[in-house]
């Protein structure tokens, strides 16, 4: 099949030429035809199958007729919505909408938080006929009455799993009120959840199901691999991988905001070129890192899951988890972006014992055990082999030959050590504290007291019953 066999109009058929693309990927010959059809659709493909393109192509092709040189803004009404849950995968959108629409004369519309919405009103009030944004963005507009949708024809939720984990289902609702019933709906998700199947069901007619690949499946070209490894030393293990084997260009994630910007501090301590990226950095802060990233003047960029989306790197090689996601379907998300367009790629976990049923759960849903690697010998470890075991690779003596970790340090033996002994120390202290017999007072020695308190502060007898202070005592601290 080519993409001149899917009437598609001539100046879009030229856009995509000029492109280099001359066949449809599996989701577009099966959602192009779909949408000219005027059907309600879900979409399930992962990251790198071409989803985007799924659904702008057939957009730009049922708006042509509607396509106006006229400066008037009531020939350029809104007539097809686009919603994204971050503003990297709105502003990847819209660039596919003026990439393959460039020789229509349709207008396009980017609307996203963190930035002034003045110039975004004054280009609603221009006219567009194609809208791009984020849930929030696009509520600040309909409370400014600066955006009318009551002409939208067709209306896309592109991650829509993503938009239900970022909380966005109150605006969607409030969104989908302000839009006219008759209205064709196109859903695309990375995974079909129940939670996504009652979303649809609430506001889609009879939507045919389009499926490529096997449903929560990674791509087949990206090999995983997982390192268990102590929380202490997953930075010592990380600049260890990325030194050794000279990654130039890693995506690496953490769950917390706070957590990605010390990993990249730490990085760069360790002389790497790195940077962080979510939802705190301002847009241009985020568009900055990423074009570094993407150019390679930045080669590790640490990133959230929320962050992440939008992140578009064709061969990107490497996807580490420093932290795993707590929940599998992320990790399907994550490594999405490696292993794209017939390019191989690594996902390399790095799970510490407290982790060790996420994995579990990951391992579940991918219905395999991913592959557990030695732990390689780090900077502070002692290396306890004999000369003829440290050249012929063994473990040393007395490991169990079955592990995947190497001997404890002196500094995690002493840690260990010092965690077992308040451990123990509070296991006796609850051993030697006997229960208190009816009757007996429940007040302590005065020597088990703590020391009195500062004489600015309220003197409190807790050898008398509590009696709430009556509702006109004021105490002055």
């Amino acid at each position: 099949m080519s993409f001149a066999s899917l009437n598609l109009a001539p100046e879009i058929l030229r856009a995509v030429h000029e492109q280099g693309y001359t066949e449809p990927t599996p989701i577009q010959a099966q959602a192009i035809p779909a949408v000219l059809n005027r059907l309600d659709i879900m979409g399930c493909a992962q990251t790198g199958t071409g989803k985007t393109a799924g659904f702008t192509l057939p957009l730009l092709q049922l708006l042509v007729p509607f396509a106006s040189t006229s400066t008037s803004p009531a020939k350029h009404p809104v007539r097809a919505l686009v919603l994204t849950p971050t503003r990297e995968l709105a502003a990847q959108v819209e660039e596919s909408v003026r990439t393959y629409g460039k020789y229509l004369p349709l207008r396009t519309a980017l609307l996203y938080g963190g930035v002034d919405i003045k110039p975004q009103i004054k280009s609603m009030q221009s006219g567009v006929e194609i809208v791009v944004a984020t849930p929030g963005r696009l509520l600040d507009h309909l409370e400014q009455k600066s955006i009318n949708l009551s002409q939208v024809q067709m209306l896309v939720l592109d991650e829509a799993d993503r938009m239900l984990d970022m909380g966005f289902m109150p605006a969607i609702t409030r969104i989908l009120a302000a839009l006219p019933p008759m209205r064709q709906n196109l859903l695309f998700s990375a995974t079909f959840s129940d939670d996504i199947k009652k979303l649809a069901n609430g506001f889609m007619r009879n939507p045919i199901m389009i499926e490529v690949a096997r449903r929560n499946a990674p791509a087949e070209l990206v090999t995983h691999q997982v390192y268990e490894v102590p929380a202490l030393k997953k930075h010592a293990l990380l600049a260890h991988l990325v030194k050794t084997r000279d990654m130039q260009q890693v995506l690496i994630f953490c769950r917390m905001k706070r957590d990605a910007d010390k990993l990249a501090r730490q990085l760069i301590r360790d002389g790497l070129s790195a940077t962080a990226i979510h939802g705190d950095r301002s847009q241009s802060e985020r568009s900055l890192a990423l074009d570094e990233f993407k150019t390679g003047k930045v080669k590790l960029l640490v990133a959230t899951d929320v962050a992440a989306r939008g992140i578009d790197i064709d061969q990107l090689p490497f996807v580490i988890n420093y932290e795993i996601p707590n929940t599998p379907e992320d990790y399907v998300h994550r490594i999405g972006r490696t292993g794209r367009a017939g390019s191989p790629g690594e996902a390399i976990s790095l799970v510490s014992p407290e982790e060790m049923d996420y994995l579990t759960s990951i391992e579940k849903l991918l219905k395999r055990e991913i592959t557990r690697l030695p732990l390689p010998l780090l900077g502070g470890d002692r290396d306890t082999r004999s000369p003829r075991e440290r050249e012929s690779g063994t473990r040393p003596r007395g490991a169990d030959p079955h592990s995947t970790t190497t001997p404890l340090s002196d500094e995690e033996r002493r840690e260990r050590s010092e965690q077992r002994r308040v451990r123990e120390a509070k296991e006796s202290g609850r051993t030697r504290r006997a229960p208190y017999q009816a009757g007996e007072s429940v007040v302590p020695p005065r020597s088990a007291l703590p020391p009195a308190l500062p004489s600015a502060y309220p003197h409190f007898d807790f050898s008398k019953p509590y009696e709430p202070p009556s509702k006109d005592t004021h105490v002055e601290v």
